[in-house]
């Protein structure tokens, strides 16, 4: 960093200092977390421009000095939220859910006669559908233990 600078950073609208130790206004979107703002009235430039559906200016503090930035940097904080019943809540949900068939029965089909060269029964789309749900549910099982709301695709293990 350069020796010479006293401010923390500089705002993303207007490109006025934000010094240390000080309050600023960051934007609620995750995505945009890394833009801080002087006031309101700069973080509202950025919603015109960016748009965003449901924002808010959010209050922040910058850091107190220099050296703090690089501990933030160092130690990044997560925080992890689990449910202790995850997987009740899921087998609690599954009464509500309907019981659509989740595959494609045409390019199922498709794919077995070209690849084995063999015809499909209408019952496997019920068992093939029954199957991706139960794996699902155990991937989501994985996501929620991680304090995470997304389903991605190192959960399915």
């Amino acid at each position: 960093m350069d020796q010479n600078k006293n401010y923390w950073r500089k705002c993303g609208a207007c490109k006025s200092e934000i010094y240390f130790n000080s309050v600023y206004q960051g934007c609620s979107v995750s995505s945009c977390r890394k833009y801080a703002y002087c006031s309101v009235d700069c973080w509202s430039r950025h919603d015109s421009i960016m748009g965003h559906r449901s924002a808010w200016a959010e209050e922040r503090f910058s850091p107190k000095c220099e050296g703090n930035i690089a501990a933030e940097n160092a130690n990044p904080r997560r925080k992890i939220v689990v449910s202790k019943n995850a997987s009740r809540t899921i087998h609690a949900n599954k009464n509500k859910v309907p019981r659509d068939i989740l595959i494609v029965a045409s390019k199922l089909k498709l794919y077995v006669k070209e690849a084995h060269d063999l015809n499909t029964s209408g019952n496997v789309m019920d068992k093939l559908s029954d199957l991706v749900r139960s794996i699902c549910d155990e991937a989501i099982i994985n996501a929620r233990n991680e304090g995470r709301k997304t389903l991605m695709d190192r959960d399915f293990k």
